[in-house]
């Protein structure tokens, strides 16, 4: 065995490589001080940096160090350079290790000019084979991802990856490749600025599933700049994969993305004991570089940990050769000159490397037959979302492949410590201020406020809320930018939007929604009809023109009464006190229709005929009359003409709107313009709402539509919901709704893009709506026992249905006018009545009778004896109805008595005992034929009343007083005896 050898270690690095020559040199330095490796021998260095990207000059430099003698010949230096020292090292015979290394931190990719190493190849792939595209793969299919979009930056070599896009077209995978320029900012501005509205929400959709093949610093400076230009969202999930990614890159990149991150990197099996980590067999690592606390080794890189190891190699390989004798001196070589002759001692050299293996920083250093180090483990790092640390997900090797599993971890009922941005916009009862005191901040109160914090309390998460700057929900700007509470969500301002917000198509292009909490409809707002005070309601149950016939009936029946009775006069019996006159019979016919009978008999067929259908026809319409009566007044039956949205569409007099740029706004529009709409209501209704631009019907806001209803003619089409809860709570309640039944839509919670958060949210809402919570938070807010009615179109409510003084108005107004009529016609009566009496006779008066000589004979018809009769007041003589024709012994002396019904004069006389009715009309020309017998006068002339047929007096229509010539015949025998309650009347 030599004494005092010096091993001459010749290395190639990229001039970018500086870390790799220290690495290099602590390894020569820790193993000269190995007495176990090396007892005498000493290892010597010599390192030439190059371009990677100059094979002449790496070829240059390898030559010159074979000139001074060299035993291996190690490089870290690029594909491009690679090439031509493998070519080199063949030639010569020159074991070469080769460590491959990729510029600026970026992805390896297979070198084409070694991707097909041979067992006769001198050059030894220290680092192993590229395994990227495989282990990405398996990644992808474990995620089941079907779209995503390739990020590498311009160091990249994407000829890299043409295996893995092959495997993805295979599968059916739509995969899309984007280089990223190296300034980032001006890529993204420019994207900005040439691509439309609609394609940037498309990029924004690709971006959700992103794979980056970049260096660790072009990862975090792209990842940084897409967040704050809002291009990715919450449920984003972007895969990084690089073998040269730190701990402390890792912790960086998971802090600067949102959503989920994973990472693929290569990792290196550390000893579970800690006190070994640094001990390799015979050989002790410096700390700095084994210990994995030790910030020097945190920033190792894989590229100096395989200088490491491989100066570890080579210098047990040149022990072991020295221990079996078998050793060579070094080769001095010429690659000048023509006839240069390659390395004897190159093919046992490399048998021996070949042969040889150490475990040192990158765990195990071993080859294979075609000399490749098959030795790789890829580690699989994730963060969910809302994490703010990586955690190991598995592991993968090219024999095991992928160890573990991948699969999105749900957010469970655990949302402790998140504390959600929510912005909303104030819409009764949806959301409202209760509370505002000044310092502090607001309290809400409402129906989603409930919603919200039910599923907090069962979630766990806390939030924050704030009013929307422009207290608008949002729409799309002409420039494509949203406003209001969408635009929040868009520019990630907040993370939930809660409000009386509706599910739309656009809506959900830009933001993510919940299931619905509670279907939505089209509602209008109207007010009332007022009640006017009608004070005929009484009139009500019949029309004007039906009235009008019943009276003229009236009028009709009692003429026609009247002409049968002139036409066949009836046989009156004896004592009837009535007479078929005109007036009578008008008098009659009034009385049976309002069901008070009447006092004329009528016997004749004909009549009764006709007072037997009169009589059917009263009893027909009384009973339909006081039917439809009890109807009207007690259940109001005042109707609007707008019972729905097509009577609203329908008419034009009452005009109508709603709130600019909202979505019923939006429905309207969409609906109303779209010529295959069957529904023509839509495109009634847009050209009122659009009238003039749509400024005329139009609101800003739903408390300016619902002060125009309530205060003017005005009607307000808005969300039913909103629009049922004032006119609930309407004081007076002056307003009532009619709304669209079918359910098309329904309100739901906004989320940023991809948030985390929809799918516990709406399965939790799910849960509220099975188990009836849900039904009891609309009651406390649209509750059942409202007193005001929202559907009835009259002001009126539900409670107390009591009739009022308006409902009789009518009724009372009748009976004045009647009383006052009646005054008037008392005081024309007794007007007339005193002119007539003042007046001279006229040669009519000879048919008119002397009562007054009548009267004294009719006193005298009752006495036989001396007894005096009554004695009546000189002023008026009030005779009550005695039918003498019912006394057995007067019955044959009254049938004596001529019939006089045909004249005026009615002759009624009243018997205590025997109230009979004794009815007699004399002529004037033959009162003188008159004769009851001899009786005594008992009264001084005087005037005097008679009875009207209804029972009450009236005076007697004689102006002038005329005797009545009579003879005196035999009196009928009445032994009344002296009753001073006995009268006559005439």
């Amino acid at each position: 065995r030599p004494q005092n050898t010096v091993f001459c270690c010749r290395a190639i690095f990229d001039e970018s490589a500086k870390k790799d020559d220290e690495v290099f040199r602590m390894a020569v330095a820790d193993l000269n001080l190995n007495n176990e490796i090396l007892e005498t021998e000493k290892i010597t260095v010599s390192v030439e940096f190059v371009d990677g990207n100059n094979p002449f000059q790496a070829v240059q430099e390898a030559c010159e160090l074979m000139n001074r003698g060299i035993l291996a010949l190690v490089s870290s230096i690029g594909c491009m350079s690679a090439g031509s020292l493998q070519s080199l090292a063949d030639a010569m015979h020159i074991p070469h290790l080769f460590i491959q290394r990729a510029p600026a931190g970026t992805p390896r990719s297979s070198c084409p000019s070694t991707s097909h190493p041979q067992p006769d190849d001198y050059t030894l792939f220290v680092r192993p084979p590229v395994y990227l595209n495989d282990v990405i793969f398996q990644v992808v299919m474990e995620y089941t991802w079907q779209k995503f979009i390739i990020f590498y930056d311009t160091d990249y070599d994407i000829r890299g990856i043409e295996n893995f896009l092959d495997q993805t077209s295979q599968q059916g995978m739509d995969v899309s490749l984007q280089k990223v320029e190296s300034n980032i900012n001006m890529m993204i501005t420019g994207m900005f600025r040439t691509m439309r509205v609609e394609e940037l929400h498309r990029y924004r959709d690709t971006l959700r599933r992103a794979v980056l093949f970049m260096s660790p610093a072009t990862a975090k400076a792209f990842i940084t700049e897409v967040v704050e230009t809002n291009l990715v969202a919450f449920d984003c999930h972007w895969i990084i994969i690089n073998e040269e990614i730190s701990d402390m890159d890792v912790q960086e990149l998971v802090m600067k993305s949102i959503g989920r991150l994973t990472l693929v990197r290569q990792t290196f099996p550390l000893s579970q004991n800690s006190s070994q980590r640094c001990v390799r067999s015979n050989h002790r690592i410096n700390t700095s570089l084994c210990d994995p606390k030790d910030p020097k080794a945190q920033m190792l890189e894989i590229t100096n940990r395989y200088i490491y190891d491989t100066v570890l190699l080579l210098a047990n390989t040149f022990h072991r050769k020295l221990e079996d004798r078998k050793w060579h001196s070094m080769a001095s070589l010429s690659c000048i000159r023509k006839g240069s002759k390659p390395w004897q001692g190159g093919k046992s050299m490399l048998d021996t490397v070949k042969k040889g293996g150490v475990s040192g920083l990158t765990s195990l250093l071993e080859f294979n037959d075609n000399g490749t180090n098959p030795n790789i483990y890829f580690e699989i790092l994730g963060t969910n979302y809302g994490e703010d640390r990586g955690r190991g997900l598995g592991t993968w090797d090219p024999i095991h492949g992928l160890n573990g599993t991948l699969t999105d971890r749900k957010l469970e009922n655990n949302m402790r410590g998140v504390v959600l941005r929510v912005v909303t916009v104030l819409e009764e009862p949806f959301v409202m201020v209760s509370e505002n005191v000044l310092g502090k901040p607001k309290k809400y109160q409402g129906f989603s406020i409930d919603v919200l914090d039910a599923l907090a309390n069962y979630l766990g998460f806390k939030y924050e809320i704030y009013v929307a700057p422009d207290h608008k929900y949002g729409s799309q700007q002409a420039d494509g930018t949203w406003n209001g509470l969408i635009g929040e969500l868009v520019f990630k301002r907040a993370d939930v939007g809660l409000s009386a917000l509706t599910i739309t198509p656009d809506r959900e292009s830009v933001v993510d929604f919940t299931t619905r909490y509670m279907d939505y409809s089209v509602g209008v707002l109207l007010r009332k009809a007022e009640r006017t005070v009608d004070m005929f309601a009484c009139l009500a149950p019949f029309d004007l023109s039906l009235w009008a016939c019943i009276a003229g009936t009236v009028l009709l029946v009692g003429t026609l009464v009247y002409l049968l009775n002139w036409l066949n006069p009836p046989r009156l019996p004896m004592g009837s006190v009535s007479s078929t006159t005109l007036y009578n019979s008008m008098w009659f016919v009034y009385g049976s229709f309002v069901q008070q009978g009447g006092e004329v008999p009528y016997t004749t067929l004909a009549t009764r005929m006709m007072m037997g259908v009169w009589w059917l026809f009263a009893l027909i319409v009384i009973s339909s009359y006081t039917a439809n009566l009890a109807a009207f007044l007690t259940i109001s039956r005042i109707e609007n003409s707008i019972q729905s949205l097509q009577d609203l569409a329908k008419q034009t007099d009452l005009p109508y709107g709603t709130v600019l740029d909202s979505a019923v706004y939006d429905q309207v529009r969409s609906k109303g313009m779209n010529p295959f709409e069957r529904d023509p209501m839509y495109s009634q209704m847009w050209r009122m709402i659009n009238r003039t631009g749509g400024a005329e019907n139009n609101v800003e806001e739903s408390k300016e539509g619902i002060r125009k209803v309530k205060y003017g003619r005005f009607a307000f089409v808005w969300d039913a919901a909103v629009l049922e809860y004032v006119a609930i709570n309407d004081e007076d309640c002056s307003l009532y709704t009619v709304s669209n039944n079918v359910a098309d839509r329904g309100y739901g919670i906004a989320m940023q893009h991809g948030s985390p958060y929809r799918d516990i949210f709406s399965q939790r809402i799910l849960e509220l709506q099975q188990n009836g919570d849900m039904d009891i938070l609309k009651l406390k807010w649209w509750p059942r026992d409202s007193p005001c009615d929202l559907y009835s179109p009259v002001g009126t409510r539900k409670s107390g249905s009591a009739l009022d003084i308006h409902s009789f108005a009518g009724v009372f107004f009748v009976l004045a006018a009647g009383v006052v009529l009646s005054c008037l016609i008392a005081t024309v009566e007794t007007w007339w009545t005193r002119r007539k009496g003042s007046r001279v006779p006229s040669k009519e008066d000879d048919k008119e009778i002397d009562l007054e000589h009548l009267h004294h004979r009719v006193n005298s018809l009752c006495t036989e004896d001396e007894s005096p009769h009554k004695q009546f007041s000189t002023s008026s003589i009030d005779l009550t109805p005695l039918d003498m024709d019912s006394l057995p012994a007067a019955r044959q002396a009254l049938e004596q008595i001529s019939d006089f019904r045909n004249t005026h004069i009615t002759t009624t006389t009243f018997i205590p005992e025997q109230i009979q009715t004794l009815s007699r009309s004399l002529s004037a020309k033959a009162a003188a034929g008159f004769a009851f017998g001899t009786v005594q006068d008992h009264r001084t002339g005087g005037p005097f009343r008679q009875r009207a047929p209804n029972g009450g007096f009236f005076r007697s229509p004689i102006k002038t007083m005329s005797s009545i010539p009579y003879q005196p015949t035999p009196a009928p025998n009445f032994s009344y005896g002296n009753d001073p309650d006995r009268g006559t009347s005439i």
